[in-house]
């Protein structure tokens, strides 16, 4: 290869850190580029249609933009060390695991960040240092100003709002006590090795909750089977490992299960019917839906949350059941035989609604 892949992402940002870490575990050749204004505003943009990170750019001058569709290319040309299980109950397993904590975590991640002042001098300092490298810390002072703002607009729409602070923390919480548990027993969360759901699950919390200094002192140092995961996602790669044999599931990944199919579940249930809502809006001859739809309810925990919902999210789950529909017969009874266990036979068979397309940070109707 004559020239390394280039990454553009922060270690400020939710899914640059799960990229950075999956590509160093995929001993895939690259180069950290902390992201700059004029590559932010104007060449990002230009080269993906959005204005987004991270970004990767391959040897080949090919711009990836969006974390799941970066990974199955550098899966499709880096074969060694596959981060997906084989087998079909822990792949499933790990797509959800991998959905959920990509979808549902947001608002955690943006609360423990943006309703805690003192993470504000760590995100100053960052994305000013990156923004404007070498200008007056004034004009790097004003700049992130703009971009904190920007940021802490979205807040509403993601259900960060005062009254809903508890709920957030009461599961946070909950969740990381049972990451605590499960990873004092395993290394990772299949086994030995590192999987799609790791590296999903790593992003709100090595770029959030490991970093800014309010979560970082509450809630991951006083959990150091926790931290010590994070510290391994971080580092260079082991050699070996396994996921666990046999098919298995452990036990101790129970809880976060728990919330994918009491909470999780309803939550996409409630974007679907939002998109179905929309649907007779959409014009002919554009297909696009919006990045957010109408408020839904759903379960969090002891308590009930609100936010918008996000077509997005039902495309993630999409790319869940294509996989578990690409399986065999006796794969597939397998996968069925372990949701009735789980109390959600159905949960292979939710249906979307319509055939969805990726476009960006947007998913469009195919149909």
């Amino acid at each position: 290869m004559s020239k390394p892949y280039i990454l553009h992402g922060w270690h400020l940002s939710y899914f640059a850190g799960k990229t950075r870490a999956y590509l160093r575990y995929k001993g895939v050749p690259f180069v950290d580029h902390e992201v700059d204004a004029y590559t932010l505003m104007w060449k990002i943009p230009r080269k993906t249609g959005a204005t987004v990170m991270p970004v990767l750019v391959t040897p080949q001058g090919e711009w990836l933009q969006d974390t799941k569709h970066i990974t199955d290319e550098i899966e499709r040309r880096f074969p060694q060390r596959p981060v997906t299980p084989a087998t079909p109950r822990q792949r499933i397993a790990a797509l959800l695991l991998e959905t959920w904590a990509d979808e549902w975590w947001m608002p955690m991640a943006m609360h423990y960040r943006w309703s805690f002042p003192e993470n504000y001098a760590l995100f100053e300092a960052d994305a000013g240092n990156a923004l404007l490298p070498g200008f007056p810390r004034f004009l790097k002072n004003r700049i992130v100003a703009y971009v904190a703002g920007v940021l802490r607009g979205y807040l509403p729409s993601v259900g960060v709002v005062p009254e809903q602070f508890q709920v957030m923390q009461d599961w946070t919480w909950a969740m990381l006590d049972a990451l605590e548990q499960h990873f004092a027993q395993l290394p990772y969360l299949f086994g030995s090795k590192p999987s799609v759901a790791d590296f999903a699950l790593l992003g709100p919390l090595y770029g959030h909750l490991s970093r800014d200094p309010w979560p970082k002192r509450y809630l991951i140092e006083p959990r150091p089977h926790l931290k010590a995961w994070v510290e391994r996602m971080n580092a260079a790669p082991a050699a070996g490992g396994e996921f666990l044999a046999d098919d298995a599931l452990p036990p101790t990944l129970q809880p976060l299960l728990n919330a994918v199919f009491s909470e999780f579940y309803p939550m996409v249930t409630g974007i679907r019917d939002e998109v179905v809502k929309f649907l007779p809006k959409l014009s002919t001859d554009r297909k696009r839906l919006p990045r957010a739809l109408g408020v839904i309810e759903f379960p969090m925990g002891k308590g009930r949350f609100r936010r918008a919902a996000m077509p997005y999210t039902l495309w993630m789950m999409q790319r869940v059941l294509d996989s578990y529909r690409s399986l065999d017969a006796d794969s597939r009874a397998s996968v069925e035989a372990w949701l009735h266990e789980q109390g959600a036979p159905e949960a292979m068979r939710f249906d979307i609604g319509s055939r969805l397309q990726r476009a960006g940070l947007h998913v469009k109707v195919e149909h």
